[in-house]
């Protein structure tokens, strides 16, 4: 649903199919900060490499907002707003048919990786775009921004060309900032379900790998205080520690208090003490002793012992000047207790290099904008998941390829009125944010971006997916992409 600048505010709608939207202005694109310090991109890397990449591993695809009911892929209205143009430094290719018998794939493609609203590792589709700094990333716009929780944006996000089972054979490059169309950031318009990423200079471990470091945080009086410490160390993007919770902590005090404790504790808090001598006992623990009778006395042949439930201590004397005669005693143990509470857990600490530029390492994608409609298209990204029939045509771990010609379409359940779609196979798990190449060159391994896959959906109703849908890239989307493409990120380490 794009919106047209009106009196009195922002349209609710398109008002008339020859209406010609305002260009994006770099003051108006929402930008947001993934990892905004060298520290938070370091220990955002660290978290994937951690736990032999663990979570790298166990992430699977994305599946908020992917497929699209049949009756809901109708006849849109895409249209030009500009010119059409190409910005990029691939340079012009020659089109490409979808007639090639061996497609060469882009290096440029990779997943984004992130923790979704349900706090557990996703990944979609992505791939490299040429820009001044060699540092810009493009996806679907649901995969940088939540859309499901609270949060703005995704967290611990970064980009993995060419990422393979674990493998990460150009580096991992973390998020830096995200920008969007100010439709899909405030009214999540799914005709421009688009975002592009600058990203820091790829990271990759250098040897000895990762290393586990105990983490433990201060006092807190109640629990309440200690779990919501926890929730905030959770949600911060600097930490990267792992298996975090929290634990009661019984502390000497003299706030404490006075409570029964066990022959052992007892012990622990007097390392070495004699417990049937008279002390000195340590701070703010006592004792209390009775005399008992000696057919209260279960162990004739042992001088002390403790009782099945491990609070009294039972021992015996001997009386001065008699042989074989004792006397008698029990021995129970207390302590002023303050009990408190730490959250305690894991962190990763981890040695990494700097490997340069995603655009010096993989290369970038150009950009077009306000191509005609029934342009061949090449996909390229990781599709994953079932058909409706439940067959499973792809696993996600290997890049696959599409082609197509472009056609108008609209999504009404995703806002979108004016989308583009092609004929493609692409299930929608893993497939979202697959790069739309235009004039993809298979020797150059090159092209333009012309979309990126946003929803999947069968059309003609035989449960097979055979439809894939874009926002359509005009002059508004290149004003989003300058705007990104504008801004350097710099190394982490």
């Amino acid at each position: 649903m794009k919106r047209t600048l009106a009196l009195g505010g922002v349209a609710a709608g398109l008002l008339a199919s020859a209406a010609i939207a305002a260009p994006a202005h770099a003051d108006s694109v929402p930008a947001v900060n993934l990892a905004n310090t060298n520290l938070a991109a370091q220990q955002v890397a660290a978290f994937w490499y951690g736990q032999a990449k663990a979570n790298l591993i166990n992430a699977t695809p994305y599946t908020v907002e992917t497929t699209v009911a049949t009756k809901h892929v109708t006849t849109g209205g895409a249209s030009a707003d500009t010119k059409a143009g190409v910005v990029g430094s691939s340079g012009d290719q020659k089109a490409a048919t979808g007639s090639l018998k061996n497609v060469n794939l882009p290096k440029t493609t990779g997943k984004v990786f992130f923790i979704g609203a349900d706090h557990k590792p996703h990944w979609c589709s992505a791939t490299s775009v040429q820009s001044q700094y060699k540092n810009l990333v493009a996806t679907a716009g649901h995969c940088v921004y939540d859309t499901k929780s609270n949060a703005t944006t995704l967290d611990k996000w970064v980009f993995i060309p060419g990422y393979y089972e674990g493998k990460t054979p150009w580096g991992i490059y973390v998020g830096k900032t995200a920008y969007t169309h100010y439709d899909y950031s405030v009214y999540e318009d799914g005709d421009r379900d688009y975002a592009f990423v600058t990203v820091y200079n790829g990271v990759l471990p250098t040897e000895g790998g990762t290393s586990a470091g105990k983490y433990e945080s201060q006092t807190y009086r109640t629990k309440w205080q200690a779990e919501a410490a926890l929730k905030k160390l959770q949600a911060d993007k600097t930490t990267v520690a792992s298996k975090l919770k929290v634990e009661e902590v019984k502390e000497l005090s003299r706030f404490g208090k006075e409570t029964a404790i066990s022959v052992a504790d007892f012990q622990n808090y007097n390392k070495g003490a004699n417990l049937t001598g008279n002390g000195p006992w340590a701070p703010f623990t006592s004792v209390k002793t009775d005399s008992i009778k000696p057919s209260e006395y279960k162990f004739w042949n042992k001088d002390s012992y403790v009782s099945q439930d491990g609070t009294t201590l039972y021992y015996r004397v001997p009386k001065p000047g008699k042989r074989n005669e004792f006397d008698f005693f029990k021995r129970t143990f207390s302590a002023k207790i303050l009990t408190t509470y730490k959250v305690v857990g894991f962190k990763f600490a981890i040695g990494l290099k700097d490997v340069g530029t995603l655009g010096s390492n993989v290369g970038g994608q150009g950009l077009a904008y306000n191509q005609k409609i029934g342009t061949g298209i090449f996909e390229f990204g990781y599709p994953s998941g079932s058909h409706p029939d439940g067959n499973y045509a792809f696993s996600g771990k290997t890049q696959k390829w599409a082609y197509g010609k472009t056609f108008k379409a609209s999504a009404p359940s995703l806002k979108a009125e004016e989308l583009v779609g092609i004929k493609s196979s692409f299930t929608g798990e893993g497939s979202i944010g697959s790069a739309w190449l235009y004039r993809y060159s298979n020797a150059k391994r090159l092209g333009y971006l012309n979309g990126v896959t946003i929803a999947v959906s069968d059309t003609d109703g035989n449960n097979r997916i055979d439809t894939n849908v874009s926002p359509y890239f005009d002059g508004e989307t290149l004003g989003v992409y300058k705007a990104a493409a504008a801004n350097w990120s710099g190394k982490i380490v």
